[in-house]
Order: structure tokens, then C-alpha cells, then sequence
């Protein structure tokens, strides 16, 4: 998968105290729709930067979104957030889909805090997988 791209309005809601990433739920949330008002270009007001703003895939047939965070801790003023890789299955026809987007689940207006780009559409038959690959820190603030 594609390098993260942080939407700018992540960081203005996370120094307004929007998120608490080391308890709060966060989701993948799937599209097919290039990036619009939430992140043009990736620089959108903070108040578009809404899960509502995003044309999402029916996800009847695919299996949990929700994201397991491995660790949120600082170490020498350097604050890292680690997810563990998600393994999406498909039960049916999923897609097509392309932009992976990470929110958070527990923040009132599911904020989105940045996406993935696929590099192209793709879609699932039954039994097959998509990894959404968290590098190593999905969000490094230093």
C-alpha cells in the first residue's frame, strides 16, 4: 500500500484536544472516490475533515475495519503512534475501492486523520484479502 498522507485538519483537531489516539476507537473507513473538500489537496479545512464528507464502499461483505493500535507513547519528545496491520477479508463482492482512510471512531464528527491511496481501484471476490500496511509509525509528531 501506499505511503500515509496526514490531512492537515488532523493536526489542527489534535492540538484542539479532538483525538486521544492512545484509547480512542479508530477505523478504516474505504472509498473509490479520488480525495475532495476533506483533503484538497491535502490541506482542507479542519471542518471538512469529517467522515461524512467521504462516499464509502458497502461494506456488507468485508470484515471488520476497526484498527488495533500497538502502542501511542513519546520518547524523547518524539511521540509515535504503531497500528497493527489490518487484513481485510472479503465474504462477497467488495469494490471497487481505492483511497483507505483512517478515522477516529470516538471523536464526535469521526474526524478523519489521513488516507492511503491504493494506486488504483481494485475489488474483492469471496475469500479474498486487502492489508492496509501501517508502516512501522503510522504518526510520528516530533
Amino acid at each position: 500500500m501506499a505511503s500515509f498522507t496526514k490531512l492537515n485538519g488532523f493536526v489542527e483537531n489534535l492540538a484542539e484536544k479532538v483525538f486521544n489516539l492512545g484509547s480512542d476507537a479508530l477505523v478504516i473507513a474505504i472509498t473509490n472516490t479520488a480525495p475532495g473538500s476533506e483533503s484538497t489537496p491535502p490541506t482542507g479545512a479542519t471542518s471538512t475533515a469529517i467522515l461524512a464528507n467521504l462516499t464509502q464502499i458497502t461494506y456488507t461483505n468485508l470484515s471488520s475495519r476497526s484498527v488495533t493500535t500497538s502502542s501511542s507513547a513519546q520518547s524523547g519528545g518524539t511521540y509515535n503512534l504503531v497500528l497493527t496491520d489490518l487484513v481485510l477479508t472479503a465474504s462477497g463482492a467488495v469494490g471497487p475501492m481505492r483511497y483507505f482512510y483512517l478515522y477516529d471512531d470516538t471523536a464526535a464528527s469521526d474526524q478523519l486523520i489521513g488516507y492511503w491511496d491504493y494506486g488504483s481501484s481494485i475489488s474483492l471476490a469471496t475469500g479474498e484479502t486487502v492489508t492496509v500496511d501501517f508502516s512501522a509509525s503510522t504518526v510520528q509528531l516530533a
